[in-house]
């Protein structure tokens, strides 16, 4: 278990938490001091009140809930936020409401969820070529979207 420093910013912010044992998600809380109304298609940054300090080879992932996301449809602006063990400032949820309806922010509720994960650097090495492989360059579609049947399941009458 990694231990990460933190530190709350305003008074009210709830500390990350864990839903169930075996969540990989933490939950964050929005620390905020009124309501906000967050039209179709409209973007808000939704601060937490914390501060976090990761160690080196940590980053903190800010994720969807996606219980809001199949509701709603509340998601991250991109996609999958990253906090990079080098920021001190404030952890925040970018938030776009892909939703038909208007959607409402109360303060403290559970808003986005953070996942803590190690990385690793990369270093580049420049060559003359790459391996091959049975795909090659084929990209965007080129393995198609049906799982080719084997034989055993040609076989197997159901």
């Amino acid at each position: 278990m990694v231990k990460i420093q933190v530190i709350r910013l305003q008074p009210s912010a709830i500390l990350p938490t864990y839903q169930t044992e075996h969540s990989a998600g933490m939950d964050l809380h929005a620390c905020i001091d009124q309501p906000i109304t967050l039209q179709p298609l409209e973007r808000a940054m939704v601060g937490t009140g914390l501060a976090i300090e990761l160690p080196p080879g940590y980053e903190a992932q800010i994720r969807a809930r996606s219980g809001l996301s199949i509701k709603h449809g509340l998601t991250m602006v991109n996609g999958i936020g990253t906090i990079d063990a080098d920021y001190r400032g404030e952890v925040a949820a970018l938030v776009v409401n892909l939703g038909s309806d208007d959607f409402v922010i109360e303060p403290n509720m559970r808003i986005a969820q953070m996942v803590i994960s190690k990385y690793e650097t990369a270093a580049w090495q420049l060559v003359d070529g790459l391996g091959q492989t049975n795909r090659g360059q084929g990209g965007m579609g080129s393995t198609g979207v049906s799982s080719p049947l084997t034989t055993r399941q040609k076989d197997t009458k159901i």
